[in-house]
């Protein structure tokens, strides 16, 4: 009989790319892990249980939307205060449920004798109970409107023991928390060999600061799963075996289901599934319009498995992250990267993008540069910058805020001989010439250095936006702990949001010409003839971006030099001036600043010069074809819009609408939508077009 899936658990992951197994990150500004580098005070201002420095003392009257807020506000006076409290009595009735809850001080009440153990000498512990009447009493009503609500009905603030200080509150069991981060390491040293008392006094290197927990608790911790650990490495062991054998198997049906479906797998000498990677039909035909820079992200990976989740993603015309095929590796090794990159390549039909955007990993940097020799790589800076504080800030103390501030200097630098200066002045300053993890940085400087980067073409995948919008997708897929066998689903649910919101949008934009007033693009701002005629062409979000670059043109001035180039000075920057060449018989212009280059979206300097020179339209080069309004994943030609009427167009566009919003409400709605749509398509790519167009009323 088959055993039931486990549910899979994601975490980001948390090994450093520095390549020692012990060395081990926390980003900075992630909401899902624990910062090491914070100070005390930030820590206890960010911890749940510390109170907000409005937190006033309760009182009878005092409403809570829930029980749950009002324990939480108790929780957090009692420890500002020098106690702890616990959930005593709660009362229910049929119709109420639960309408009363008692908390009270943890100190409250009498120890009940116990029945003495049959051994010889049985301990006697003392107990911390003295009888205590501190306590706060809820009760639940019905307001007017019918909602519910809890009230204090009693309170006491009268204790009959000494209140403890700030450093002796945090000892209580109550505030002594050790989170799941802090386990996986602790559990992951331990199995390493290292006593007790050695990961305490690691985990306060790493942190700098004093633990939420004691030595006792680690202890404890450690002794309570050892013998679960060895108890369930063989059943999941199993398990994982089965599930991912399951996982083929949907992998299977899938591509039963959906002509265009692909997945491949590696396997051991026994035939356990080890790697695993697909891609859904749409992907390739994502990947043939904007294949030009691909991102690759390998945030999340699977504690349950110890899978590392691989996604690639890429960016359409609307500025929306296209998912492009997934893959689950064994190991975050240059092999399986070099694999899942292969894999990638066979599943676009041997297209190699442009550019490729990571996270910073030697392994997979070696495996792009034999896999990808042709393809630029480039790594989010927002990676680099998330780890310093990891890196560098326990080793520098205070003078870290100081070496931030000359780092971001550093990414300024205009030229790479400007950015290598620079380094060395920063490195030898702070002491860190010997220092692995600034050799790390030194050894893929090519990757993030903006002066660098700014070499390549990547679309605006580098914008916040983007990434929010990648961290999005992947927080929705890993936001609840779900069976392997899921997964497939719930990416292809996920995909689903991004096809229908882009299908909107496109369709929105192809049909410009027949309903204006419906048409999402931004307002006329400067009024100028090159706006209006980029608004033509461009797709909304294309348009926007170029807009705010012409708004800031305005503020630039223009100098022409003798021998033909422009020297562009900003109105107030006196830095950074930028040189613009102009060759009118060609009608072609090169910024100094690379914009274009970088991002396919003329710069505000080259958009200054054109209007300086009376260009009132620009030049069609500089409308690449990836941001334009027939570059979409809805084309032309399967719109067939030969002459479309107002009255379809207007019932097409509210039937799409309308679908987008009821498809979308749940996941069951959204797979019945997608299956009944295949099926529609095919039917009607089988229908003969007429030669005649569409322009009577529908």
């Amino acid at each position: 009989m088959a055993s039931k899936p486990l549910n899979n658990i994601w975490i980001r992951r948390q090994q450093c790319p520095c390549g020692d197994w012990k060395c081990y990150i926390r980003l900075e500004g992630d909401e899902s892990t624990t910062t090491y580098n914070l100070t005390k005070t930030e820590i206890e201002s960010t911890s749940p249980s510390s109170p907000s420095p409005q937190l006033s003392t309760p009182y009878v009257g005092q409403i809570f939307r829930t029980d749950d807020e009002a324990f939480e506000y108790y929780t957090a006076f009692a420890r500002k205060t020098g106690f702890s409290i616990r959930k005593a009595r709660s009362t229910e009735s049929q119709n109420l449920g639960v309408y009363r809850r008692d908390f009270v001080c943890y100190r409250s009440g009498f120890n009940q004798p116990r029945k003495k153990a049959n051994v010889e000498h049985p301990r006697e512990r003392k107990s911390v109970r003295c009888g205590c009447d501190a306590k706060l009493y809820l009760s639940k009503e019905v307001t007017e409107g019918g909602t519910t609500q809890w009230y204090v009905s009693q309170f006491s603030n009268v204790h009959n023991h000494e209140l403890l200080e700030d450093e002796q509150v945090r000892l209580l069991p109550a505030y002594r928390k050790i989170q799941q981060t802090d386990q996986e390491r602790i559990l992951l040293l331990s199995k390493a060999g290292f006593p007790v008392n050695r990961i305490v006094k690691l985990l306060e290197l790493e942190r700098g600061v004093q633990l939420p927990f004691i030595e006792k608790d680690v202890r404890n911790f450690v002794r309570a799963c050892k013998k679960s650990v060895q108890e369930s490495d063989a059943l999941l062991n199993e398990k994982r075996e089965s599930d991912l054998m399951e996982l083929l198997e949907s992998c299977k049906g899938f591509a039963e289901r959906d002509i265009g479906f692909v997945y491949e797998f590696t396997s051991d000498e026994s035939g356990k599934v080890e790697s695993l990677a697909w891609a859904y039909g749409e992907c390739v035909q994502g990947y043939s319009m904007f294949g030009d820079v691909v991102v690759f992200d390998t945030s999340y990976r699977s504690i349950t498995y110890g899978l590392l989740l691989g996604v690639f993603f890429g960016m359409d015309s609307n500025g929306n992250a296209i998912l492009l095929g997934c893959v689950l590796l064994q190991d975050e090794s240059c092999s399986s990267f070099t694999w899942a990159l292969q894999t990638f390549v066979r599943f676009m039909r041997g297209g190699h993008p442009q550019t490729i955007v990571t996270d910073i990993d030697t392994g997979l940097k070696d495996a792009i540069e034999r896999e990808l020799p042709n393809t630029n790589h480039a790594v989010f800076m927002w990676h680099v910058v998330s780890k310093l504080g990891s890196w560098f800030s326990q080793a520098l103390g205070s003078h870290y805020d100081e070496f931030r501030a000359g780092f971001e200097m550093l990414c300024r630098a205009g030229t790479v001989d400007e950015f290598e200066q620079q380094w060395d002045l920063l490195i030898s300053r702070f002491g860190l010439v010997p220092d692995r993890h600034a050799a790390l940085l030194y050894s893929c400087r090519a990757t993030w250095s903006p002066c660098c980067v700014r070499q390549h073409f990547l679309a605006q995948t580098m914008t916040p936006e983007f990434s929010m919008s990648i961290d999005s997708f992947l927080k929705r897929i890993v936001a609840e702990p779900t069976c392997m066998q899921a997964l497939l689903e719930e990416f292809n649910y996920c995909r689903g949001f991004i096809i229908l919101e882009s299908l909107q949008v496109s369709v929105a934009a192809s049909l410009a010409k027949q309903i204006p007033q419906r048409v999402p693009y931004p307002t006329m701002k400067t009024c100028m003839p090159m706006e209006d005629h980029a608004r033509a062409v461009l797709t909304p979000y294309a348009f926007s971006v170029l807009q705010n670059e012409m708004v800031l043109s305005l503020q630039y001035a223009v100098a022409e030099m003798a021998n033909g180039p422009y020297i562009l000075h900003h109105f107030k920057k006196m830095e950074g001036e930028c040189c613009v060449f102009w060759n009118l018989e060609n009608e072609e212009i090169h910024c100094s600043c690379k914009e274009f280059e970088h991002s396919g979206i003329l710069c505000r300097h080259s958009l200054r010069v054109l209007a300086v020179k009376n260009c009132f339209h620009i030049p069609e080069q500089y409308f690449l074809v990836r941001w334009r309004q027939e570059s979409s994943l809805v084309t032309e030609e399967n719109q067939n819009g030969m002459g479309i009427g107002d009255d379809c167009v207007q019932t097409f566009q509210s039937l799409t609408e309308t679908l987008l919003t009821e498809s979308m409400v749940s996941k069951d709605r959204f797979d019945y939508t997608n299956q009944e749509l295949s099926a529609l398509i095919d039917r009607v790519r089988n229908i003969e077009p007429a030669n005649t167009c569409i322009t009577h009323d529908c």
